[in-house]
């Protein structure tokens, strides 16, 4: 059971706009923002209040926090200048993607400058013989493998929502596959990126992308799920995998939890080669059937997916059955939420709806949520297994690793951000 946990809950509510801070924190000086439309152009600039708020969010509950100025930077070039034009002068700096975190890390707690890396989305380069392909920040999932589609090869890390690659690089993202495939860390072979003084770093090493090495510090590692605290990436090799032959879907529903997470445990014993394991609760099979006019049983139900050859997918159909506990702590809150997870790696996620007018509702649902990270870190899990720490699990990180490891992290970004002006008020 808690090798099943590794990967703990995130508590995700769904997102609301409007929900902005107003005021002048973060306001920048005219000639400040003349300074940045020398080095990207002015039609790549914006002060509007509209584009302000649109970057001062994501997906999470966490209140909107606009930055100063928006800048879409169009090369690694102007990154480079950016940064260190900011750092010179002493404003925040704050990576932005497709905005789809759900743990507040686009917020501009300290004001500063956001920085939209979505102008930059080339695929650099391909490499099929070596599986491997370098991609600019811009550049989506979806659009990777749109792009890989003939070649006979694939990006399988799937978090859900057509991220960013560099975004879910530094979120340390992972996803359905992971059972099979592994995470973004796993998948990540080399980095580029722009120290926040303006500096360019290759952290394996310009242009290489080996898949096994013990030559100093795992500088990639580093980085991977660092949420633009460290620098912005602007490129990542990435390794690919050859697209399986086949794939077949099956679903099974289970009198209980407990039962669909000890038919978890068994196929996982069973060495199967499944590529997915999804979980979805009662109360999530219920709102499916009523969202798509479904028919599914209304009981915890396991999703399962194969990948291979044909004939070892018919071998593997013959064996197929599959969360756990949390359930009762939802119940006893009297919140209303929906237990969905990828099981196969022992991640889970609580989706509860919140009124974010309501105090006491808010006051519950992050008990709740801090609750179900202290859990996850009794049974030697971690408060996060995905989307990182943002502005929400800062105090259940301390807990996780320990004074030690928080003052380590923190020498470590002092060394690379001196004056703290990387994505300030994350993680740390």
């Amino acid at each position: 059971m808690a090798c099943l946990l590794r990967a703990a809950a995130t508590w995700g509510l769904f997102p609301w706009r409007g929900y902005c801070s107003r005021g002048t924190q973060g306001e920048l000086s005219k000639g400040f923002v003349e300074a940045l439309k020398a080095v990207v152009g002015s039609p790549h600039v914006s002060t509007a209040a509209a584009d302000r708020e649109q970057h001062g969010h994501d997906e999470s509950m966490h209140r909107c926090q606009p930055p100063g100025a928006v800048v879409w930077p169009q090369n690694v070039e102007q990154v480079s200048r950016l940064a260190a034009l900011c750092y010179s002068q002493g404003v925040p700096i704050i990576p932005f993607g497709t905005g789809t975190g759900l743990e507040g890390g686009v917020c501009a707690v300290q004001g500063g400058v956001c920085i939209n890396l979505t102008h930059m989305d080339r695929i650099l380069k391909l490499d099929p013989e070596d599986f491997c392909v370098v991609v600019e920040p811009g550049v989506t999932r979806k659009t990777l493998n749109t792009y890989l589609r003939d070649s006979g090869l694939w990006f399988p890390v799937d978090p859900g929502a057509d991220a960013s690659l560099c975004g879910m690089v530094a979120t340390a993202a992972s996803g359905t596959n992971s059972v099979r495939y592994g995470t973004m860390r796993d998948n990540v072979l080399n980095l580029e990126v722009v120290l926040p003084g303006g500096r360019l770093l290759h952290t394996a090493g310009a242009g290489r992308h080996f898949r096994k090495s013990a030559a100093g510090y795992n500088l990639t590692g580093l980085f991977v799920g660092s949420e633009g605290t460290l620098g912005l990436i602007t490129a990542a090799t990435l390794r690919l995998h050859p697209a399986p032959e086949a794939a077949v879907a099956a679903t099974c529903a289970f009198p209980s939890v407990q039962a669909a997470v000890d038919t978890t445990v068994h196929i996982l014993q069973a060495a199967l080669p499944l590529a997915r394991i999804e979980f979805l609760d009662e109360v999530m099979m219920d709102a499916c059937n009523r969202h798509s006019r479904l028919t599914c049983s209304v009981a915890p139900t396991l999703f399962l997916e194969f990948h291979g050859s044909e004939r070892a997918l018919a071998e593997q159909i013959e064996r197929a059955e599959i969360l756990v506990q949390t359930k009762e702590d939802l119940k006893a809150s009297g919140l209303t939420g929906a237990i969905v997870g990828h099981v196969g790696d022992g991640n889970f996620h609580c989706i509860l709806l919140v009124d974010p007018e309501d105090a006491e509702e808010l006051r519950r649902v992050k008990a709740f949520g801090e609750h179900l990270g202290r859990r996850a870190l009794a049974l030697h899990g971690t408060c996060t297994g995905e989307h990182g720490i943002g502005l929400g699990k800062r105090q259940l990180l301390q807990e996780e690793v320990g004074a030690v490891g928080m003052e380590t992290m923190r020498q470590l970004k002092a060394t690379l951000d001196p004056r703290g002006l990387m994505n300030p008020g994350k993680v740390l």
